[in-house]
């Protein structure tokens, strides 16, 4: 039996709460386990833009955490895991990755992550960005992270905020090597 895949997801207290829904229901329905811990501005943060409660979101993760739990499973390197995502990702949360002073679970379940070699993606949703955010930023490619806004995508003719949503969601998993129909693929320009 083959075991299924792992991905760590992060939700910290940025706008963009539906980006981490998003991924977590497209896991759900890949048949990707999911290990969700989210900050406490996350709570926040999910409960005013998308009205859903808390447990209705930890109902879409297979295993959860509390922010505090650092003796999780996700916190160690020995927990093997396909990466993690953090959608969305604050300044604070991707500050704490890049000097490597994790104060939660949060962020040290992302340093374990870069220090494992495995792939960490950050849906930084901050701007405008001064000088210092840059560097941190900078200095986190460096590391390995990949650095990825949710631009949309407007190539796909996006007609509502699931549009948006779905193609961007899509994109993280490709990031990550899964296969998905969520993301629509530029096929080129036709002319003629």
């Amino acid at each position: 039996m083959t075991e299924r895949q792992r991905l760590v997801i992060g939700i910290s207290g940025a706008s963009g709460a539906v980006y981490g829904l998003g991924l977590l229901e497209a896991c759900r329905n890949l048949d990707i386990e999911t290990h969700l811990v989210i900050s406490k501005a996350g709570e926040v943060t999910l409960a005013q833009e998308t009205g859903k409660s808390l447990s209705e979101v930890r109902r879409l993760a297979d295993q959860n955490y509390k922010i505090g739990d650092i003796g999780a499973a996700i916190a160690s390197g020995s927990f093997n895991t396909l990466g993690m995502v953090i959608a969305p990702c604050s300044v604070r949360t991707f500050s704490e990755i890049a000097t490597g002073v994790t104060s939660s679970l949060l962020t040290r379940a992302a340093d374990v992550t870069l220090k494992e070699r495995r792939r960490l993606i950050l849906a930084v949703r901050e701007t405008p960005l001064h000088s210092g955010h840059l560097r941190s930023l900078a200095a986190l490619s460096d590391m390995g992270a990949v650095i990825a806004p949710p631009v949309p995508a407007f190539y796909t003719k996006p007609e509502t905020l699931d549009d948006l949503v779905n193609q961007f969601t899509g994109h993280l998993l490709h990031l990550l090597g899964i296969s998905n129909d969520l993301a629509k693929e530029w096929t080129g320009l036709r002319s003629g």
